[in-house]
């Protein structure tokens, strides 16, 4: 946004200088009167975005348009683009929730709704499970729900890859999580060949965290920050049972295919990304991490420190926005005994009960 003063004999002057400079684009800030020895002006601060007059081709301002008279788009901003969409959806979503008339469901559907509602559950999906459940009103919510955030357990058969990468913003907890489930992994097979990957190139301390827990527990350890790193350690393949690489945030404008693909593993078929996320972000923050992680690589979600959340609306958010399964559930401080694969019944616990995992497993 460029911001600039104008000063004017009077209004319609100060006017006049910033229509002549910035444009009918311009946005008023602030107009105000100046009084100094040669007496009264006006001076009127405004505003316009760049983006939108470089839009323009014509000279005023207006975007350039084609003969068939649609707008120029072909030097937009995809994440501009994908900014207005997302507030289209939710005009569109503002003038269908009215609509949802609640006396339509069962009384026991009303109920879960509405508990739904205050779990701060966006309107898309609170839609999909109304129109679902209206359609037959016995019909129980959880396997509803279960379509929107089917849980596959890390661990499980879904998970038969060798390399696994653990990507997400900074400070979600990608390092805790992945020394979390290589102590899970190692303490439930204790023979198995475990190897942990520091992919930091800016050598940073989720490095020393790996090497430090790595030495005590007898995991391999690796680095592998590009390229070549990762050529080398992808011949090393045959010498683990599981690989897991701690991938740091992504800075800038750069996307998860962006950095697979500077690491040659946009083609690794033996590989599976998992997007670790901590479940207090906004809905926009959570709109652009879906944006800049999506790819064919990445396969689940992670939770963690869910012990430091007061509602968990976004799980079941972040799984239609990504329509990934979920495929573990981390809380608590711990290194040990922190995180388990997840599972259905944890899941609608933790979401209508507010019952932490490890709470449920202890009962069990």
């Amino acid at each position: 946004m460029h911001v600039k003063t104008f000063k004017g004999s009077d209004t319609q002057a100060a006017l006049a200088m910033v229509k002549a400079e910035l444009g009918d684009d311009a946005i008023i800030l602030n107009t105000k009167t100046v009084r100094s020895g040669g007496g009264k002006s006006c001076e009127i601060t405004a505003a316009v975005d760049p983006k939108a007059r470089n839009a323009g081709g014509n000279g005023n301002g207006s975007p350039r348009r084609d003969p068939g008279g649609f707008a120029a788009m072909e030097d937009s901003n995809p994440a501009d683009w994908a900014c207005e969409w997302r507030q289209i959806k939710d005009h569109l979503m503002a003038l269908v929730k009215p609509q949802m008339n609640m006396d339509d469901l069962a009384p026991r559907q009303r109920v879960a709704l509405k508990y739904l509602e205050r779990e701060e559950v966006d309107t898309q999906v609170m839609l999909k499970v109304f129109l679902d459940l209206k359609a037959d009103q016995d019909r129980p919510i959880l396997p509803v729900l279960e379509s929107v955030a089917p849980c596959y357990g890390f661990g499980s058969k879904k998970w038969l890859q060798k390399i696994h990468i653990f990507a997400g913003p900074h400070g979600a907890g990608k390092t805790s999580c992945l020394v979390r489930l290589a102590l899970r992994e190692k303490q439930l097979k204790p023979k198995s060949r475990i190897c942990v990957v520091a992919s930091d190139e800016g050598q940073g301390k989720g490095r020393l965290v790996l090497r430090h827990y790595a030495d005590l527990s007898g995991l391999a350890f690796r680095e592998a920050g590009n390229a070549e790193e990762m050529v080398e350690l992808l011949k090393e393949t045959a010498k683990f049972d599981m690989i897991l690489v701690d991938l740091p945030g992504l800075s800038g404008k750069a996307t998860l295919a962006e950095r697979l693909a500077d690491l040659g593993l946009d083609d690794c078929r033996d590989m599976a990304a998992h997007l670790v996320l901590a479940p207090y972000f906004s809905a926009s923050q959570y709109a652009e991490i879906a944006r800049r992680y999506g790819c064919p690589q990445l396969k689940s979600l992670i939770w963690t420190k869910l012990d430091e959340a007061c509602t968990f609306g976004a799980l079941l958010n972040m799984a239609r926005l990504t329509e990934l399964p979920v495929s573990a559930l981390s809380y608590g401080p711990g290194l040990k005994n922190s995180i388990t694969p997840a599972v259905s019944e944890m899941l609608w616990r933790l979401i209508f009960k507010h019952t932490l995992p490890g709470a449920l497993a202890e009962r069990n």
